[in-house]
């Protein structure tokens, strides 16, 4: 745990690490050899795709031979009339050709064979992997996107499973017909002349320097310009999600030249990639034209001596073309596997990340709803560095039913308390019990169904205002949202709106205001009726006059229930059963509001500073 903490380090802005470029993949063998058995379960469509691929080939390559049988037929048949010996052979002629069309047409067939099983493959495998990064999200400890940029992450789920469906349906199939194309068109080019083949085979050598020239340096450019993507993706969610922010401290300017920055790196990385991959068609053109010459020289001089046919030569020429292809392609697939790695490997770095503890509660103890809503502090520590402890010790008892408010100055550890009653992290030392169960016995799930909670930061979702409120219990009736809303004052402005409950909030919400966003929360809280609740400064965005009446109804909620109160207006806890006054991650002082007041100490200084003039 410690360990996890200490790599709790952020980026920029409070940010996530970022991926310099320049990096290669960390292990590519193991990387690809992962994803081979994570496929396994399209076994039988990846054997039908190797065996479709095989066959369209295979046909592929028998056809020049084939079809350089009616050119050797034609051209002795000319010969043959020319001297007056014979006539061409149009009959046999036409069988060779209808031959040729029949083995190109089975080469077509079994080719949208295996690119339909392919693209099947492909798909399936991005959507299940989509599937897994989803989940894999509901899992991921609250830590992880307080410390990772929300942009990198989406860039996982989006370009990088893309770019591996792109190069997972482009690369295997491409690779099975590479390696069969060049096996298969040297044993044909070996069937019709061995010396002519040895001449065209000395040009592999000459192309796989060239080519391993080029991948070694491809590679880290692949991996960065992924990365990279991910950084531009992230600055685009932050820009936008914060335009009101950038409009209203005039950063126009700087948020371009941040934009221009990174757009920059993703450019130089980009083009090198690119450029990289565009050099492999024409070294191998010229490998391939070298190759041209060299056996239409020596093909010339073997046909004047009779030991070749016309149309062998053709067809070999043919082959030698259909070879340097191949050779091509291998090179491609090459950059098209070092960039599916690299996509592949942030990926999997996401789906290994640290996951929420997901414990079962002990057999025989019940569910957590029946157990007693009491609450203890023992002895926590806690910090999000191993070495900076944010609570030091932290003792307390809350009984059940009991309204505690938790007050202190910004950075005491009001709200890290909350999350570590709400198990967003776990405590390092001590232990946090509800009815007398330490909390790291239940599940996540055990754990929070028993709290209801209204943030500060108030968070709805893009749909109408009746599904955000009905988000705090799913089969509640409209009329129980409707009577939420009412209890939390938001009533009357829902009904002001064009379409009343049924009006739409936008992705951000910015279409309603920040106090009307506050009361939908409340509302929704109200609604899920919880057994404990936790206000994080709930009433911080409403007016004073809407601020006394929700209080009402938050009193009148909290009636029998345990809640945890965080508020810098002291005013809005004097009814408070308990108040914690916290600072530096201790408990300084607590009493109720009248106790604390008499004590003349640091809580008397806080609340008498607020009525200061």
């Amino acid at each position: 745990m410690a360990e996890n903490r200490q790599n709790r380090r952020r980026g920029p802005m409070g940010n996530g690490p970022m991926v310099m470029p320049g990096e290669k993949a960390k292990d590519f063998k193991g990387t690809l050899l992962r994803f081979i058995a994570y496929m396994g379960a399209h076994k039988l469509a990846l054997a039908l795709v190797f065996l479709f691929a095989i066959g369209s080939t295979i046909f592929n390559i028998v056809g020049p031979k084939v079809l350089s049988e009616a050119t050797t037929l034609l051209f002795n048949g000319i010969v043959a009339k020319v001297a007056g010996t014979g006539a061409i052979d149009f009959g046999a002629i036409g069988f060779v050709l209808l031959c040729t069309l029949g083995l190109y047409v089975l080469s077509a067939a079994c080719s949208f064979v295996q690119s339909w099983l392919m693209s099947s493959v492909s798909q399936k495998t991005c959507y299940r992997l989509r599937q897994d990064i989803d989940a894999k999200i509901n899992r991921m400890p609250y830590g992880y996107f307080e410390r990772t940029r929300i942009g990198d992450t989406l860039s996982r789920i989006t370009n990088d499973v893309d770019t591996l469906g792109q190069s997972l349906n482009q690369g295997v199939t491409q690779l099975i017909t590479s390696i069969t194309t060049v096996v298969g068109v040297v044993v044909m080019m070996l069937i019709i002349n061995v010396p002519m083949t040895l001449i065209t085979l000395l040009m592999v050598p000459l192309s796989l320097v060239l080519i391993k020239l080029v991948v070694s340096r491809s590679q880290r450019y692949f991996k960065a310009q992924q990365a990279t993507l991910g950084e531009v993706n992230s600055l685009v969610e932050e820009t936008f999600s914060g335009h009101t922010v950038v409009k209203a401290f005039g950063k126009e300017k700087e948020t371009v030249e941040a934009f221009k920055k990174v757009n920059d790196k993703l450019y130089n990385v980009g083009w090198r990639a690119q450029f990289l991959t565009a050099l492999m068609m024409p070294i191998m053109n010229f490998v391939g034209n070298l190759g041209y010459v060299a056996v239409a020289v020596v093909g010339s001089v073997f046909a004047v001596q009779g030991i070749i046919t016309v149309g062998d030569i053709q067809a070999f020429i043919q082959y030698v073309k259909n070879f340097t292809q191949p050779l091509s392609q291998l090179a491609q697939v090459s950059n098209t596997l070092q960039q599916m790695a690299a996509a592949l490997e942030r990926i999997f770095e996401f789906l290994d990340e640290d996951e929420e503890v997901q414990l079962a509660l002990p057999a025989g103890q019940g569910a957590t709803r029946d157990l007693p809503s009491d609450v203890e502090f023992d002895h926590v520590r806690f910090g999000y560095l191993a070495d900076k402890p944010v609570v030091k010790n932290f003792s307390a008892q809350v009984k059940e039913g009991q309204t505690v408010a938790l007050v202190g100055p910004t950075g005491a550890g009001k709200t890290t308390m909350v999350k570590l009653l709400m198990r967003f992290y776990d405590v390092d030392e001590g232990a946090i019990r509800i009815g007398g169960h330490d909390i790291r016995e239940f599940s996540l799930a055990q754990i929070r169904e028993r709290f209801g909670m209204v943030l500060q930061d108030t968070w709805l979702f893009s749909g109408t205002i009746r599904e955000n409120i009905r988000y705090g219990r799913l089969e509640a009736s409209d009329a129980e949202v409707e009577q939420a809303a009412k209890d939390a004052f938001a009533h009357h402005f829902i009904t002001t709106l064009p379409d009343g409950y049924d009006f739409r909030i936008n992705e951000d919400a910015s279409n309603i205001s920040q106090g009307q966003r506050q009361l939908l929360t409340i509302a929704r809280a109200i609604l899920a009726d919880r057994r404990m609740l936790i206000l994080d400064e709930a009433t911080s965005s409403v007016d004073t006059r809407t601020e006394e009446r929700i209080q009402q109804a938050m009193d009148k909620l909290m009636a029998g229930r345990t809640s945890f109160v965080i508020a810098h207006r002291l005013s809005t806890i004097r009814n408070a059963d308990l108040i914690l006054v916290i600072r530096d991650g201790d408990i300084v002082e607590q009493g109720t509001h009248a106790q604390l007041l008499e004590q003349g100490g640091f809580y008397a200084e806080l609340y008498q500073s607020q009525f200061e003039q």
